[in-house]
């Protein structure tokens, strides 16, 4: 692979790279807010009993579940990348050791 191939597959890695901490900063967010509201329908489940109040804290227990599903998603998705990256930057450093 050329030395301008593994350099542009690393920019354009590192651009994605980018992009799914961004996201990933956004989820973890997301996540500390949806687990703070299932927490607080737990509780309202709990102390009033009733169907209703139960139904909201399966719905947001499933809310929860759903996001953090997608969190470990997005998570293994990063770390395949960096994964990705460091190979790209053998080859790119063995390259370079192979020229001299």
């Amino acid at each position: 692979m050329s030395r301008a191939l593994i350099a542009r597959r690393l920019f354009d890695l590192a651009q994605r790279l980018r992009g799914a901490r961004e996201e990933l900063a956004v989820v973890d967010e997301q996540l500390q807010a949806l687990s703070e509201t299932a927490e607080d329908a737990r509780v309202r489940s709990l102390v009033s009993e009733t169907p209703l109040a139960h139904r909201e804290y399966t719905e947001a227990r499933r809310h929860l579940d759903a996001l953090g599903r997608a969190q470990r998603a997005l998570a293994s998705s990063i770390a395949e990348m960096q994964a990705n990256q460091d190979e790209l930057l053998d080859r790119l450093l063995s390259d370079d050791h192979q020229r001299r």
